[in-house]
Formats: structure tokens, sequence, C-alpha cells
């Protein structure tokens, strides 16, 4: 039982990334990203340290924009008003992807730009 539970986790985690790459262009545009990246990657030949933090960048920026698509839809069935601190909360979540997406930006410049130059 608690195996058949175990799996069924992971069937509902499935659902929630393609509810997200179905509904949310910012996914979309993360993951498409990404799949550049990997591109990029496989033909300037990284190293396993260089994949190993590329791997993380791709896997923490697409979890953070998930999670702050989550944050979102739990304010707003929290607080289908307007509320100032409904607001706050969607404005840090949304802060916290930007902040991922700049440090991964700089480090995939410092990963690839003395390769390629």
């Amino acid at each position: 039982m608690k195996a058949i539970r175990f799996f069924r986790s992971f069937v509902f985690a499935y659902a929630g990334i393609s509810a997200a790459l179905k509904s949310e262009q910012n996914i979309r545009f993360h993951f498409t990203a990404a799949i550049i990246v990997v591109i990029a990657g496989l033909l300037t030949g990284l190293s396993s340290v260089e994949w190993m933090l590329i791997v993380l960048v791709i896997g923490g920026m697409l979890a953070f924009e998930m999670f702050n698509s989550s944050m979102e839809r739990i304010v707003d069935l929290a607080s289908p008003d307007l509320h100032p601190l409904a607001k706050q909360a969607k404005d840090m979540a949304a802060g916290a992807v930007l902040v991922f997406a700049i440090a991964s930006a700089i480090i995939g410049l410092l990963i690839f730009l003395p390769k390629w130059f």
C-alpha cells in the first residue's frame, strides 16, 4: 500500500508539471531556455562540474517558477479581492524568481563565455 501511494505521488507531481507547462507562459519560456542551454552545453563540451551547475540552475529555475505560480493561485484563492498583503506576497514570489533568473544568467555567462572567447 505504501509503495502504491509513493508511486502515485509521482503521478501527481507529473500532473503539476504538465499543468504548469500548459497554463504558464513563463514556465514555457524557462523550459525553452533550458533546452537551448542544454544544446549549447552539448555543443560546447562542458565539464562534469559545469553540467552539475547547469542542471542545478535549470532545475532551480523551473522549481522557482512553479512555486511562484502555485503561490499566485493560493493567494488568489485565499484573497479573491484585491488586498495589499496579497499583492506583496505575489510580488515577493515573483521577485524571488527574478533574483534566481539573474543569478542563473550570471552563472551561465561565467560558464559559457570563457569557452566561447
